[in-house]
């Protein structure tokens, strides 16, 4: 297995959570934007919102004032009505955005990598095309070129099929992916659109000697808010990769990987159910 980097022993110890919040002020602005995100794009009146933290509606005012002056909360001018700001609905892309997710992923890729036994790739949708952002090795080589940063198309990858059959992605879309992967590809815009609908029923997607002979993968999405911003794969040498231990696999990272996801990130709920 690839090596990480160890872990810093000089760190001081995680202090326990305090009982009450330290900062009372902080506490309220964090309170009332969990309270916002609740409340949707329509917003909520300010005595509606004091009433349901139990504050005092002047004291709440300047809370708000503050939120709106770095974009955390803003106030439709027409309802006086209070939401979310876009700097707070953007805290959870920078995040999980595609420089930050494989120090995220790190522990899942890595636990299912020593599951496995197999090559696991993190791989992200980027056009028409999937790109690796990480891989973690078996102690066991295969024989498989890839490399960070490596670009193929999503039509003919399970990393990309996967990513797209969660995805807001209707049929007439199906032909730019066809395209890009190229004339000899034999994926057509039907069976590509079935791929898909089959990844969705079962939550995982698979891909037989399409890209490197005697090679197979099988790989599932990493949701947010149920639409993939990612996937993780399996790969291996297809004489070992036929439908029961893709099934295998899946409920192997169901098990081994949802734990350890970022609490904003999960797998597909029915991942290979037992009518797979």
């Amino acid at each position: 297995m690839v090596a990480r980097p160890p872990a810093d022993t000089d760190a001081p110890e995680a202090d326990p959570a305090p009982a009450t919040s330290p900062l009372g002020s902080v506490d309220k602005a964090l309170l009332a934007l969990e309270h916002l995100a609740a409340a949707g794009p329509h917003g909520t009146p300010l005595g509606t919102l004091a009433a349901d933290l139990g504050l005092n509606k002047t004291s709440l005012h300047r809370t708000l004032a503050a939120l709106r002056f770095r974009g955390h909360a803003e106030q439709d001018p027409a309802t006086g009505r209070y939401r979310l700001g876009p700097a707070a609905t953007a805290l959870g892309n920078v995040f999980l955005g595609e420089e930050h997710l494989p120090a995220l992923l790190t522990p899942a890729l890595t636990a299912v990598c020593e599951a496995s036994g197999e090559l696991i790739h993190l791989g992200v949708l980027s056009g028409p095309e999937i790109v690796y952002l990480d891989k973690v090795e078996p102690a066991r080589a295969v024989r498989v070129w890839s490399a960070i940063g490596r670009r193929r198309p999503a039509a003919t990858t399970a990393l990309g099929r996967a990513l797209l059959a969660f995805r807001a992605t209707d049929r007439s879309a199906m032909g730019w992916y066809t395209a890009a992967a190229g004339d000899t590809s034999p994926v057509t815009d039907d069976a590509l659109w079935e791929t898909l609908r089959t990844t969705r029923t079962r939550g995982y997607a698979t891909e037989t000697e399409e890209n490197e002979p005697g090679i197979s993968c099988l790989a599932v999405p990493l949701l947010r808010a149920g639409q993939a911003v990612a996937a993780l794969s399996v790969t291996a040498p297809a004489d070992r990769m036929d439908t029961r231990r893709h099934v295998e696999l899946a409920r192997m990272i169901d098990t081994v990987a949802r734990p350890l996801l970022p609490p904003s990130l999960s797998l597909p709920a029915d991942l290979a159910p037992s009518s797979s």
